[in-house]
Parts: C-alpha cells; sequence; structure tokens
C-alpha cells in the first residue's frame, strides 16, 4: 500500500519577497507546530508541489533538504519524505496555549466583523509578531536613522 501525502498543500506568495524555498520551509514549520503534520506524515513529492504551485522542482528539492537538515524531516529512497518531529514542545503545549487561542480566535472575529479580508488580518498579525519579537526595533525606536548609524560606525572605524 502506498503511504499518502499529509493533508498540506503550499501556498506560495510570489510578491511577499521571502523566497520560494523559504516559504515551503516555514508553511511546514508552521504545520508541524499546529499538529497538522506529525511523525510519519509524507509531505507531498516534489512532482505534486510543482504541480499544484507551478515552481521549480529544485525550489521543492531545496526545502526539503533544508527542512531535512534541521532534522524535521527525512528522506527515504523510492518512499518520499517523512516527517521526523514535531515543533509543537510538550505534549501538554495544546492545554497550556488553549487560553491564548481562544483569545485569538475571539480577535480575529472581531476583525473579520470589523471588514477585515482574511489578508488584512494576516498582514496585520504578521506586522504585530514582526515588531514584538523582531531585535531591531531598539534601533529604530531609539530615534537612529540610517545615517545616524552610518556615521556612528565611521566614529568607531576611526577609533581602532
Amino acid at each position: 500500500m502506498a503511504a499518502e501525502s499529509a493533508a498540506i498543500e503550499f501556498r506560495i506568495d510570489r510578491r511577499s519577497g521571502v523566497a520560494t524555498y523559504l516559504q515551503i520551509v516555514q508553511q511546514t514549520k508552521q504545520a508541524l507546530r499546529l499538529g497538522v503534520l506529525e511523525p510519519g506524515d509524507r509531505l507531498p513529492a516534489a512532482r505534486e508541489v510543482v504541480e499544484a504551485t507551478a515552481i521549480n522542482p529544485n525550489t521543492v528539492l531545496k526545502a526539503y533538504r533544508e527542512l531535512e537538515r534541521e532534522g524535521l524531516v527525512e528522506a527515504r529512497r523510492g518512499l518520499g519524505t517523512f516527517v521526523r518531529r514535531t515543533l509543537g514542545g510538550a505534549p501538554d503545549a495544546t492545554a497550556a496555549d488553549a487560553p491564548l487561542r481562544t483569545e485569538l480566535a475571539d480577535w480575529a472575529r472581531r476583525a473579520r466583523a470589523a471588514g477585515l479580508e482574511k489578508d488584512d488580518v494576516g498582514a496585520l498579525f504578521t506586522a504585530v509578531l514582526d515588531s514584538t519579537y523582531s531585535t531591531t526595533d531598539m534601533y529604530s525606536t531609539n530615534g537612529m536613522n540610517g545615517t545616524d548609524s552610518a556615521v556612528r560606525s565611521d566614529e568607531g572605524d576611526q577609533e581602532r
């Protein structure tokens, strides 16, 4: 009996500025975090991804190699690429994040009721995540702009 591919469909955003192979890696990691993919699941064959997304087969293979390098999947010759481990953390992680999930679901419903489209909500959420987890925003909030940074860098070079 042939192994079935896990229920994951890659969505490629050509306007995002993110390399296509990284989009596949990120989407796979998200599926691992959410429990959509579990150990033993087979990722779609490169051919299937190419047919669904119209991207170069080497791009899919590059993404799968990166996931393999990170120890998340393993390629089995003639069989496909299989999930080795998840990114969900502790077994009780679902219980621990339940209150946050509920708050986020409520927020998403309010955003939808306010007339925001799914892509708008995704962009808003991504912007908030980026600003919350960014290590570079400490520089942008200190009033330093590109010119100040360049001047300070030049001054540091002169002292050396």
